[in-house]
């Protein structure tokens, strides 16, 4: 009889502590992901760093080749275009980059967030079956005990 109490109760504290569990896997998951997100930022802010550096040693090495040839860097309108395409690709290439990393944060954001929605969730579906493991554990309780005493079970007081 009261051993049915006493399982009820084991068993919504372990559905208690497994929904607790899931939820502070499902924080440690989220942690891991916005660290990844972080890493993930300073990926995008390296990329751009080293695009625009290979830039400007593109930029260096293209003027002095022009002066190795001869060319006059200042009034050659060729060059100049030359220069200005390089600069023009450069600007597109950093800018798409970023726009990358962006979406790739983004990403990282959203899925750090649901994996702590699917903790509370879980945590909560954990806490709602351990309520009902208990009742039914309570109700299963006055069952046995209103069929030994002879009181004809829920709703007590029935019979003789």
């Amino acid at each position: 009889m009261v051993w049915q109490l006493v399982a009820a109760a084991v068993s919504a504290a372990g559905q208690m502590a497994a929904g607790q569990a899931a939820k502070k896997a499902a924080d440690l998951d989220a942690f891991n992901i916005e660290t990844q997100r972080e890493v993930s930022k300073a990926e995008a802010l390296q990329r751009h760093n080293d695009r625009l550096e290979q830039y400007r040693a593109n930029t260096k090495a293209n003027i002095a080749v022009f002066f190795a040839s001869g060319a006059d860097v200042r009034p050659d309108k060729s060059v100049g275009a030359f220069l200005d395409r390089q600069k023009e690709i450069a600007t597109q290439d950093t800018k798409r980059s970023d726009l990358m990393g962006f979406f790739e944060q983004m990403k990282l954001t959203q899925q750090a967030t649901a994996t702590r929605v699917e903790g509370r969730a879980q945590k909560q579906a954990a806490t709602i079956g351990a309520f009902t493991t208990l009742v039914k554990g309570i109700a299963d309780y006055q069952d046995t005990l209103g069929k030994a005493t002879g009181g004809g079970g829920r709703g007590g007081g029935g019979g003789k």
